[in-house]
């Protein structure tokens, strides 16, 4: 059992950091293979809208889900014949998504009944989620790029901790074994 979650994590670790030197190497693909994977879900999403619309009575009106179906199908479209400007809502997603997020976080830094420490980082994260979040919104064409060197690293980092998080369990693996004949020789 071990031996195999631990070649499982060292797989899944190999192919996150291959996927993280692909991002680094090529930002502009990785961009562009992020709208064709939100092109992807928008197409499965309007599937499942039909599929829901025609379900049964108890999914609500038919024409509801139709709707969401088409504006979900319109959506993929558009993905697929204007990546550009996709991508610059993609951005723009996530300028909002940070800018937001890096308020409360900085807000949440002053509430009570957190350690001074907790505070401090929560102040400080919020600050760099704003920075980044204006940074995002000023510079959407470079921020695109960004998004996609820090999709490489986040790969590589997590690659390289699944590697070692397998190799750590492999040896783990290999001294509960040992550990398991000490009954029968008792």
């Amino acid at each position: 059992m071990f031996k195999s979650s631990s070649t499982s994590l060292i797989l899944l670790g190999v192919l996150a950091v291959v996927v993280g030197i692909v991002a680094i190497a090529w930002p502009g693909v990785t961009v562009l293979a992020l709208v064709i994977l939100f092109a992807v879900y928008a197409f499965i999403a309007a599937g499942m809208q039909a599929a829901r619309a025609f379900s049964n009575r108890d999914a609500g009106p038919v024409f509801g889900h139709l709707l969401l179906g088409l504006i979900d199908l319109a959506a993929g479209v558009v993905a697929l014949v204007w990546p550009g400007p996709t991508a610059y809502v993609l951005v723009i997603i996530v300028a909002a998504w940070a800018l937001v997020g890096g308020v409360a976080e900085f807000f949440a830094g002053f509430q009570s009944g957190e350690t001074a420490g907790t505070r401090a980082l929560l102040i400080l994260s919020g600050l760099v989620s704003v920075a980044f979040g204006v940074l995002l919104f000023a510079r959407p064409g470079v921020g695109a790029v960004t998004l996609a060197l820090l999709f490489g690293l986040y790969a590589l980092i997590y690659g390289f901790s699944q590697i070692t998080a397998g190799i750590q369990v492999r040896r783990l693996g290999g001294d509960v074994q040992t550990l398991t004949h000490l009954p029968h020789a008792a």
